[in-house]
């Protein structure tokens, strides 16, 4: 369930979560990471989800990528070294679209995690 929200910048753990997956070098990454300063958070995945759907303003060049999840495997390690989640950057006609932090357990995350427990490649 989408909750539309009045349209902001991202949280600093937002931003350094995104800043975190396009450190890796990919087609379009250097496209996707000039976008930053023009994305805005426009929607929230559920009451009290950490992901987001976000939205690219102005004229930041669009990325030659596919639609979709970007080409990075981003997992996240629980405080004990444990695989916990991941976190997925969605995009959308070569803009940021959305940022999903997906989790493996029963209990949904409150917060994004850490940077250092985020593993890219």
């Amino acid at each position: 369930m989408r909750i539309a929200v009045e349209p902001r910048q991202l949280t600093a753990e937002e931003r350094a979560t995104v800043d975190r997956v396009l450190q890796v070098d990919f087609p379009g990454a250097e496209e996707l990471r000039r976008q930053l300063d023009q994305v805005r958070v426009v929607a929230l995945w559920g009451t009290h989800s950490v992901s987001v759907d976000l939205q690219v303003t102005g004229d930041a060049p669009r990325a030659p990528v596919p639609n979709g999840v970007v080409p990075v495997t981003c997992t996240v390690l629980d405080e004990g070294g444990e695989l916990f989640g991941e976190i997925i950057l969605w995009v959308e006609s070569g803009r940021l679209a959305a940022l999903e932090y997906a989790w493996y357990g029963d209990l949904p995350p409150t917060t994004l995690p850490e940077v250092e427990r985020m593993i890219t490649s």
